[in-house]
């Protein structure tokens, strides 16, 4: 028996509902209302990623703006506080359940590279705290403000780039699987 035939479902798809009120939470308590409080969007939503120049206009726009600055930092401390560890145990738990492993390009995956890409999700969970802590730093009155600010738009990067890959795989894997499946019927 493997240990991803030993996770219910159910844990995966509770795990999963929890990410969506979570991130509606996000969503609807936090960058709504931000984006309606400022015209702009919070950095965290910008898939594309952003430079310097827009980090400098956020922080002139949060010194400027008490109520915009309030609601970040509220947002730190409560969705985005739970948020990457929630997604970062479900992307891991989808990966043990669909057992990466088999072939490439019709040759074996060493089991160093399937055991590597149950790192994707833990890269991902830490750059999604690193970007919130470059934001915290970058967005207050911290001497290490700038320095926090040219990081920024890379742990951002980098979340995003994670999140992609991982899900990339997910999606490898599970049509794999489902392929396999069909084989098996026939």
């Amino acid at each position: 028996m493997n240990a991803g035939s030993r996770i219910p479902l159910w844990i995966i798809a509770l795990l999963a509902a929890i990410c969506l009120g979570v991130l509606a939470w996000t969503t609807f308590g936090f960058v709504v209302p931000f984006k309606h409080e400022t015209g702009q969007a919070v950095l965290d939503i910008y898939f594309a990623g952003y430079d310097e120049l827009t980090v400098g206009r956020m922080q002139r726009l949060l010194g400027e703006n008490e109520i915009a600055n309030n609601l970040l930092r509220a947002m730190y401390a409560g969705p985005e506080l739970i948020f990457p560890a929630l997604l970062t145990a479900l992307l891991l738990l989808v990966l043990i359940k669909l057992r990466p492993g088999g072939s490439y390009f019709n040759r074996p995956i060493r089991p160093f590279f399937a055991k590597l890409i149950y790192a994707l999700p833990i890269i991902y969970g830490v750059a999604d705290y690193g970007e919130n802590v470059s934001s915290l730093i970058a967005f207050g009155d911290s001497a290490w403000a700038d320095q926090a600010a040219q990081l920024l738009p890379w742990m951002t990067r980098l979340k995003f780039a994670s999140l992609a890959i991982c899900l990339v795989v997910i999606v490898r894997f599970a049509v794999v699987r489902a392929m396999r499946g069909e084989e098996g019927e026939q």
